[in-house]
């Protein structure tokens, strides 16, 4: 006889065992952190862009998600040539995302829900319209205030030509001439100049930004480019081009430099510094850093998150893995063998605002949404804390048909770069099956959502067993109630080739990643799949590109 099981959840909290010992402690070590895109979650005034009184006004729907922490990208005062990550000002928020008194408020109510608010802090270069810059562009050749960044001679007979082969991560140089014939470092965007870190102005600084927020009441920093602030010693030549290739699988002379380090450890202390909060309502906390850094290997990610530097740094490299069951094995257990030889939690992510979403990145259409589905089960099962990109709960796809007027990616402009594609990823997600933006604002978004997404919007999803936001709502509400989920043991299971399994203390995961079906012996009672799974005697039929957790 065979029975076929919905992908709904059983109710397994009476049959759970106890917490595993010996956990250690930290709310971060387990914590499910959903990234917001500012620009792009919710309009709060009307002007087509998402701001801090639009997130304010969702927030109880993230707490209903069974999110622990936001991550907001950065809404500082900027002339937002990279989408905010060029700032003018990082103690002021900029006008189009609201005021300094709107961001008070977001990290109150955040707190009140239960909710932890973590900010983006952009170390490794400012705007060109920074006080900073603008003194420097002013100032003579070799003057004080260019000494805060990397401003150099060219080469070649008139110094026509740049002081090194180094290309931006948006293609083209990485240095432009000014009017006096100096050139300065920017890895980036030309409006990004490169701070030198080398320069004490530059750490005080930032120590005093960090308090600053500290000071507000936030309860962590996800840290830009944490990998670039040391550039090594003389700005060596590299010697090929196509550089950003090598990002992330090569070492480079401007990214991932030992010299980091000691900035993280200095962080690291500011951070330990603090009280759990400042304020009665704040949550009782450790402030954490995060950080984005990429680096040639597992090994070498691992250093930036030893005990006395970051909490977290992001695991890039399961992000990049492809929907295949031996190459996901090896990432997990190369990422979770080196960070567990430091003492830190492993994190999982599979999108955010810099790279194609999953669903389109694992072949877009039924099957890619099938594997997005069940990737997530898998990376929640994980052990470790897991980052969420606001609307992969929902299932979107990658918009890969934007008009070329529309976009705003500076690595569009420019070649040799990134794709030039993030804009597609960044698109402002749908909260109501109606309206001009789909319930985002009142008129339409800053860039045009396809038309089909009002099916894909929160209102449409809501209390429909099988979509997808209520799969991750699902999985979310278990992944509290489980004890042995979040940070702690795993073990692998045998499993035929092309499936993963794995145990938790009291669950099972089985992920099968083939595009045809298997037959499995049942390892417990089923209390969440990504799909629809039949059942005959003692055996299961897991579908393709599908998940499954089961209670032991």
């Amino acid at each position: 006889m065979t029975q076929e099981l919905a992908p709904v959840i059983h109710d397994a909290t009476d049959e759970t065992p106890a917490a595993p010992e010996g956990r250690a402690p930290g709310w971060w070590r387990s914590a499910v952190i959903y990234q917001v895109y500012v620009r792009s979650f919710a309009d709060g005034d009307g002007d087509g862009v998402g701001d801090l009184p639009g997130i304010r006004a969702r927030l109880p729907y993230l707490a209903e998600l069974g999110a622990d922490a936001v991550w907001l990208t950065p809404f500082y005062a900027s002339p937002q040539a990279d989408g905010g990550y060029d700032v003018a000002d990082y103690r002021s928020v900029d006008p189009l995302f609201g005021s300094l008194a709107d961001a008070d408020a977001l990290i109150r109510t955040a707190h009140e829900l239960g909710l932890r608010v973590i900010v983006d802090i952009v170390p490794n270069h400012t705007s060109d319209r920074h006080a900073w810059f603008r003194a420097a562009l002013t100032d003579r050749r070799g003057g004080p205030a260019r000494e805060r960044y990397h401003f150099r001679p060219g080469k070649g007979e008139h110094g026509e030509l740049p002081p090194n082969d180094w290309e931006s991560v948006f293609g083209g140089p990485a240095w432009t001439r000014v009017a006096d014939g100096d050139w300065y470092l920017h890895l980036f965007a030309p409006e990004q100049p490169d701070l030198d870190w080398e320069h004490p102005e530059v750490r005080e600084e930032f120590d005093a930004v960090l308090r600053f927020w500290l000071d507000l009441g936030v309860d962590g920093f996800r840290i830009d480019v944490a990998h670039g602030m040391v550039k090594a010693a003389g700005l060596p030549d590299i010697g090929r081009k196509e550089q950003v290739k090598m990002i992330g699988s090569q070492t480079l002379p401007f990214f991932d430099q030992d010299g980091v380090h000691e900035i993280h450890r200095a962080w690291r202390r500011l951070l330990d510094s603090y009280s759990p909060g400042p304020r009665p309502e704040a949550l009782p906390a450790e402030r954490i850093g995060v950080a984005e850094a990429w680096a040639p290997n597992a090994g070498r990610m691992a250093l930036y998150v030893r005990p006395d530097e970051m909490h977290q740094a992001f695991n890039f490299h399961f992000l990049q893995c492809p929907w295949e069951a031996g190459a996901m094995r090896t990432v997990i257990e190369e990422s979770l063998a080196a960070t567990v030889s430091v003492g830190a939690p492993t994190t999982w992510v599979l999108s955010n605002h810099d790279v194609v979403r999953h669903v389109t990145r694992y072949g877009d259409g039924p099957a890619g949404l099938r594997r997005a589905r069940a990737a997530a089960l898998l990376m929640l099962a994980l052990p470790g804390s897991v980052y969420v990109y606001q609307g992969e709960e929902l299932g979107l796809p990658e918009v890969t048909d934007l008009p070329d007027e529309v976009r705003q990616d500076p690595s569009f402009f420019r070649d040799n770069g990134q794709d030039g594609l993030r804009d597609g990823c960044r698109v402002p997600i749908p909260w109501t099956t109606e309206g001009p933006s789909h319930g985002f604002g009142p008129a339409a978004g800053w860039l045009p959502q396809p038309a089909d997404w009002a099916g894909l919007s929160v209102q449409a999803q809501t209390g429909d067993p099988d979509s997808t936001l209520e799969l991750y709502r699902s999985a979310l509400r278990l992944r509290r109630e489980l004890p042995g989920l979040g940070d702690g043991p795993m073990r692998w299971l045998d499993a035929p080739e092309g499936v993963l399994a794995f145990s938790r203390p009291g669950l099972v995961c089985t992920v099968n990643t083939l595009s045809a079906p298997v037959q499995l012996p049942v390892p417990g009672r089923p209390v969440l799949s990504s799909g629809p799974v039949a059942f005959t005697g003692g055996s299961v039929r897991l579908p393709a590109d599908s998940c499954i957790w089961w209670a032991i």
